[in-house]
């Protein structure tokens, strides 16, 4: 690993950040299934460089450059690549990617590659079809990709069925052994999105690895709870609310953690008046329920009705998941799935785009407070081992 020394802070970063730097000489992030950015602006706003972005989708990677756009962030250093992510090792623009790859090694910056490879194959909900699956064999081609390039570190997120599923599991430590192969030291742990802020019970698996000497020695410092605010034990037992009959006004219960409930981030966002406010499916069929699930039922697989005093169940809004307004009628909106997955009040997705991908995106996504708090605890990890 380059021998490189994090400089002092020149600039910093608002968007409520806590301690969100650029900082010169900054991690250069490559990243893969890239999708809108979520984790890349997580990664950002805690002060690494965005270097390439690649994903396959172009309306997600449309919606990448839009947001940016919206929020004045720069586009990434080394530009993006549309395409799938199996072209990154052969042919034009694996020899791309190597030449930029070499160039900041030779600058002695120090380099990430992050990246969530498509879950389906590995969902409980999903397809299970596991490594074999079209998805599947990403996870496979991701890993692949790491060990070619030898960035100093990665991050790796997947679903929690790759993680807690025998067979998916099997695999999950094949990759690790690969990764050992090729020089890495890896840590892993199964996160939740509330754990960091994020008013979503989502649980993911997350595997970091470095490439240095002594590495498995100096990942003895990895502090994985370094910048968890909310131990997911703690936030899960607080008395919140259950399902209750639809009210237009409700006051907020005692003893709650209101910092991770849905009302309190549809203020934070303004969702009323955001760009995606009024970007919302129109029920076809279905009223009926919309108008009588009670604030709060969430127990079956199809609308679940959020309560605005508690966390929302995971963003998943495929597979025929409906995901309903507290007290409204209707489907939440765009502004208001952003607003679970903790994006800036900044963000924002393209009119043009169309319902299915926003949503699509949202719910593929990683919640941003997550990523933004493990970026942090990743660059604590560099700074206590000097690099």
């Amino acid at each position: 690993m380059s021998k490189t020394q994090l400089k002092p802070p020149i600039q910093v970063v608002t968007n409520e950040c806590r301690t969100a730097t650029h900082i010169r000489n900054a991690p250069i992030i490559f990243s893969f299934f890239s999708g809108a950015g979520f984790l890349d602006l997580g990664f950002e706003k805690a002060g690494y460089q965005i270097g390439y972005v690649n994903e396959v989708h172009k309306p997600f990677l449309d919606a990448y450059k839009y947001s940016r756009e919206k929020m004045l962030t720069p586009q990434p250093l080394h530009g993006y690549f549309e395409g799938d992510i199996e072209a990154c090792l052969s042919g034009e623009e694996a020899k791309r990617l190597t030449r930029l790859v070499n160039a900041a090694k030779k600058d002695k910056q120090l380099i990430g590659f992050i990246g969530g490879p498509p879950c389906p194959d590995f969902s409980v909900g999903g397809k299970n079809r596991g490594q074999h699956g079209e998805n599947g064999k990403l996870s496979q081609i991701y890993i692949d990709l790491i060990c070619t390039q030898k960035p100093d570190f990665f991050v790796f997120e997947n679903v929690k069925g790759m993680y807690r599923t025998a067979r998916h599991r099997e695999f999950f430590d094949s990759l690790k052994l690969q990764l050992n192969e090729a020089g890495y030291s890896c840590t892993e742990r199964l996160i939740n999105a509330i754990e960091y802020g994020a008013p979503q019970d989502r649980q993911r698996i997350i595997l970091f690895g470095v490439r240095q000497p002594k590495a498995k020695k100096n990942l003895e410092k990895f502090n994985w709870l370094s910048h968890i605010l909310h131990p997911e034990g703690e936030a899960l037992s607080y008395p919140w609310p259950d399902a209750q009959p639809i009210a237009i006004k409700r006051p907020q219960p005692k003893r709650i953690a209101v910092e991770l409930t849905i009302q309190h981030w549809f203020d934070k966002n303004d969702v009323e008046h955001h760009p995606n406010a009024h970007h919302q499916f129109t029920p076809r069929a279905g009223l009926a329920k919309f108008e009588t699930v009670y604030e709060g039922d969430d127990s079956k697989k199809s609308y679940k009705r959020l309560h605005r005093w508690r966390y929302s169940p995971t963003a998943a809004y495929g597979n025929n998941e409906v995901h309903i307004h507290p007290y409204l009628p209707r489907r939440i909106s765009v502004a208001e799935a952003l607003a679970i997955q903790s994006l800036p009040k900044e963000f924002e997705l393209p009119p043009s785009m169309t319902l299915s991908n926003m949503f699509k995106t949202v719910g593929n996504g990683v919640p941003f407070l997550a990523a933004y708090g493990l970026a942090l605890t990743i660059l604590d990890f560099f700074k206590g081992t000097g690099k």
